[in-house]
């Protein structure tokens, strides 16, 4: 009998023992990644302290040039915007800013999963263009971050002077999300920790590729995108976990954005790829445009979700529109 039970207790035990070699080893291959993406991309620009950490910037441009700042969707980095139009804008005369958002690329994520909202990361924004004593500047979102951008420009308005914004994440979510239980169990925090930083890593390795392919339909992916942006650098284990926080806060955060944004009045012009199946514009760019008074809607057709990459000539079209309103609108008229 006991070596019935004895047999018994090593099969229970044996899946538990399977799941802790998984995650030992996800461990280990996630540290491997970690120091190797990290390696193979280094910061490549100035820090700037805000209270309780610093952000990382790409600044290219001359620092006479008027100011616009980019900020990033989710699973990405400053490399992501300065890379699609950022050099564009720069040689156009513009003295381009953009930032990691808290918790990816290299900058901090001072107060964690606090952080996760589109007005906690606008806080961080604001302080770190008050630090470099840049603005009121034309702010640049895209797709997350054209949440984020709104949120700047609400909380922090003497930092924007207009908003241009690329395939914005905007409008409240349509219907409840629905998850499976192995999902929302994934989902507790104390989980996404351990996950962020054993098998997560690895797992998206292998669908990085893949996904640099997919977030560009219906168009084909431009050829290095994946090393341009710096897109590898979302692997490593905290900003793993903060992209799912992001991911999952977003909801709740537009629902409490969205009735403010008829208050607005500064210059906006919000550009969308008319067939983009991520951020579709039926659902955000369109009825966005029509909350925000005196918005200027574009509408690209065939473009996708990168548009900032695939017609970034539109996308800095619309900086540069925006620019010489907000300069004209600054001249005084002359007298007759």
């Amino acid at each position: 009998m006991s070596r019935v039970l004895a047999v018994l207790l090593v099969l229970l035990a044996l899946p538990f023992a399977l799941a802790g070699l998984v995650l030992a080893l996800g461990a280990m291959a996630s540290l491997v990644i970690a120091l190797r993406v990290g390696a193979l991309y280094p910061p490549a620009g100035p820090f700037v302290n805000v209270p309780g950490g610093r952000l990382a910037t790409m600044q290219e441009g001359p620092a006479d040039g008027p100011p616009v700042v980019l900020l990033h969707g989710a699973s990405a980095n400053s490399a992501d915007p300065m890379g699609g139009i950022g050099h564009l804008l720069a040689a156009r005369g513009f003295r381009v800013v953009a930032f990691d958002r808290p918790g990816f690329g290299w900058s901090d994520r001072p107060g964690g999963g606090a952080d996760a909202s589109p007005a906690a990361q606008a806080r961080l924004i604001a302080d770190a263009l008050d630090a470099m004593k840049v603005g009121p500047a034309i702010v640049l979102g895209h797709s997350w971050a054209g949440a984020l951008a709104l949120a700047l420009a609400l909380d922090h308005p003497a930092r924007v002077s207009g908003l241009v914004l690329a395939a914005p994440v905007a409008m409240p979510m349509p219907g409840p999300i629905s998850l499976p239980w192995y999902w929302r169990l994934a989902l507790k925090p104390p989980i996404l920790w351990v996950l962020s930083r054993t098998v997560g890593p690895p797992v998206a390795l292998a669908y990085l590729g893949e996904a640099g392919r997919r977030v560009f339909k219906p168009e084909e992916p431009v050829p290095g995108y994946i090393e341009t942006s710096r897109a590898a650098l979302v692997l490593r284990p905290g900003t793993l976990l903060a992209n799912v926080q992001d991911l999952v806060g977003l909801p709740q955060a537009l629902t409490s954005l969205s009735p403010r944004y008829g208050t607005l009045r500064l210059p906006t012009a919000i550009v969308s790829g008319a067939a983009d199946p991520i951020v579709r514009p039926d659902i955000h760019a369109v009825p966005l445009s029509r909350v925000i008074p005196g918005a200027r809607l574009v509408l690209l057709p065939g473009a996708g979700h990168m548009i900032h990459y695939t017609a970034p000539e539109a996308v800095a079209g619309a900086v540069s529109d925006l620019e010489a309103a907000i300069r004209a609108k600054a001249v005084p008229a002359a007298t007759p």
